[in-house]
Formats: C-alpha cells, structure tokens, sequence
C-alpha cells in the first residue's frame, strides 16, 4: 500500500479511504501481505483527474460501479471488431471531457446498456468513433446527453429492423455472402430515403 500511495502521489491514509468506499478493488491476498497493481495505480489516477473535473467521491465512486459492472471489450465487440466503425480507447477523464460533465452514472449506464462502452481494464471503449463524434456534438448544441442516448436506443430499434429487413430481402435470393456483399446498397437506401424525409420534415415549418 506505501508504493501504490507513493506512485500515485498521495497519502497511505487516502488509499485506505478509497478502498473503503469502493473507489479501488481490494487487493490480492498472500497470507499476511496484500498486493496492488497497475490496475490499482491506474484507477486512483482516474480518481484524481475526476476529482480535478469536478466530480464528487459519491459520484466516483457510482461512476466506479457502473464500469465494474459493465461488459468488457471482448463481449462489446461480439464476434469480432466492427468491419466498418472505429473503436475508440478513452480514459473516465477523456470521457467527461467529450460529454461536459453529463457523464452522470445514469448516462454511462444508459451507454452500456446500448453497448456503445464497454471496458477493458481501465481503459472504456467506445464502439464508434463516429457515434462518439456525433453524440458529443449534438451535447455541444445544448442537447442533453439523456436525451441523446434515449434518441439513440430508438435509432437502434428501426436500425435492426432495416438490417433485418434488407437481410431476409437478399436471403431471399441469395445467401450470407451476398448480405455482406450487398450492405452498401442498403446504407445508400438508407441514407436516402433520411435525406428525403429531413427535406419533407424541414419543409414542414415553412410558410
């Protein structure tokens, strides 16, 4: 427990604290001696920068909680990594930072719920760096980040349903390979038939 206080830069007293409110993992047993770890390390510096941003210990340590429990990168990325989106590797700082404080544990547990994150090791994964991109810009239109998640679990319903769709059409005729093959002609329907109704939407509220 002295090296971890010392490498992380705070007191011995401050690292039993954190591990009574759960904000660390207890460490591994041998007999009489407890042993800590890069993981241990990496999280109290999480807690510090979390703490440099504003955040309470009480929502440390419910933010702590929510990635605990969340899926990690392996069951996120199912199969496989996403053939065409980019994950992305981010601190719980980086995140409060892409979200301006909204990273409440409703929100992140709301993201995890949709499996936009999931985490590896200290580490969180953001499935799509395009999805990131979006989502933060439309909080710095002002949209809250609820908001935005709960937008988005409605997205993936008609989203399933379009892949599910456009899948038993190519089956139909065809096989699993001509799915695959096929896939950028159902995003082009897609994108389309949203353009044409963003136009029809805008033109609604004009005189």
């Amino acid at each position: 427990m002295e090296e971890l206080a010392e490498a992380a830069g705070i007191t011995v007293r401050t690292v039993r604290f954190y591990r009574e409110r759960g904000l660390i993992k207890p460490p591994r047993r041998e007999g009489r001696i407890a042993w800590y770890d890069e993981t241990h390390l990496a999280r109290l510096r999480t807690v510090a920068a979390l703490l440099e941003r504003g955040h309470t210990l009480n929502g440390i340590a419910e933010l702590s909680d929510a990635f605990d429990r969340g899926r990690d990168v392996g069951e996120l990325l199912g199969l496989g990594e996403p053939t065409e989106e980019t994950p992305v590797r981010l601190s719980a700082a980086e995140l409060a930072d892409h979200f301006a404080g909204q990273d409440t544990p409703e929100n992140l547990q709301a993201a995890l719920d949709l499996g936009y994150l999931g985490t590896d090791g200290e580490e969180i994964v953001h499935i799509s760096r395009r999805l990131l991109d979006v989502s933060s810009a439309l909080v710095r239109e002002g949209i809250p980040l609820a908001e935005v998640l709960a937008a988005a679990a409605t997205v993936r319903e008609h989203a399933n349903a379009l892949a599910d769709l456009f899948a038993d059409l190519v089956l139909a005729h065809g096989t699993d390979k001509d799915v695959e093959r096929l896939r950028p002609l159902a995003k082009s329907v897609v994108e389309a038939e949203l353009s044409l109704a963003m136009d029809r939407k805008i033109g609604e509220g004009k005189p």
